[in-house]
């Protein structure tokens, strides 16, 4: 006999798979959108090798940064959310934005996603990728040491989920989360990388750890992001209440689908809130001015 879970679950895959494939979809994508600049950029051969560190870091930054924003602002994108991460996901669970079913769903969706961009880089890329200057993009600790790279990927993942959440829940900072989010990529990339090797994301770690065999201090990339987005969202919600959380996309333009335990449209009736109150506020100057006239008129008489 088939339990009340299973039936969840079920229900789940058959309406919600398109989702779940764009999940996959958008992590493998920026996997191999990675590796493939991360050859460019690091690989011994490339004419771009002979430039500072420093100078293709940024690069690489860039690159990553205008890859996630693409992915968030995709008509995909706006489908699925493009959460591409499972702390992300399970943030949104813990803020009951997501469904368990479809919180399963995605983060086994992102981890295939990301192994899948990876091995597709590989057959294309071959040894370029298996050089050690380039080592399928692998986030390991830098010269700083282990705590480093756990305080560096606590910090930002933290500032990255609290930017999320009060620019995603702002009624005009809403379109523009994608781009934020981007940004911090963008910015984190050359800043971070030399500490951690800047993740934020278990499955991204995991993916080129699984094809490079690299397992060097792996636990940073799972534990550091849980603890700190998850803790993000506690701040948030202790500062502005649970029911300040709309929904789970990063981008909510568009007409697409919404799976997810949706209030967004509060935003337009906050918006309309705001402007009837405007409406009435004129409306009682009007009522207290033609006051004061009938007032200096009965006056006079």
């Amino acid at each position: 006999m088939i339990s009340k879970c299973e039936i969840k679950m079920l229900n789940a895959i058959r309406n919600h798979w398109p989702e779940y494939l764009i999940e996959a979809w958008g992590l493998g994508t920026f996997m191999v959108s990675a590796c493939v600049f991360g050859v460019l950029l690091f690989h011994p051969d490339s004419y771009l090798a002979g430039y500072g560190v420093i100078f293709r870091n940024v690069l690489m930054g860039v690159a990553m940064g205008m890859t996630a924003m693409a992915i968030f602002k995709s008509p995909w994108g706006k489908r699925s959310g493009a959460h591409i991460n499972p702390v992300v996901t399970l943030t949104f669970l813990r803020l009951g934005k997501i469904s368990r079913p479809d919180a399963v769903m995605y983060v086994a969706a992102q981890f295939v996603g990301g192994m899948s961009g990876v091995l597709l880089s590989w057959l294309i890329l071959e040894e370029r990728l298996e050089a050690r200057e380039v080592n399928f993009v692998a986030t390991v600790p830098g010269v700083y040491g282990v705590l480093a790279a756990f305080a560096g990927e606590l910090t930002i993942a933290f500032v990255m989920m609290s930017v999320v959440l009060v620019t995603s829940n702002h009624r005009i900072l809403y379109k523009y989360t994608p781009i934020f989010a981007g940004l911090l990529v963008a910015i984190y990339i050359p800043v971070v990388s030399p500490i951690s090797g800047m993740s934020m994301n278990p499955a991204r770690t995991f993916s080129s750890a699984v094809a490079g065999n690299t397992w060097n201090a792996v636990w940073i990339y799972f534990i550091a992001p849980s603890i700190a987005m998850l803790g993000a969202a506690e701040v948030y919600v202790r500062a502005k209440g649970s029911k300040a959380v709309l929904c789970a996309k990063f981008d909510h333009s568009g007409k697409s689908r919404c799976i997810f335990n949706c209030r967004f449209d509060d935003i337009g009736i906050y918006q309309r809130g705001n402007e009837f109150r405007e409406v009435k506020a004129a409306e009682n100057i009007e009522v207290r001015n033609d006051r004061h006239d009938v007032d200096a008129v009965a006056r006079l008489s």
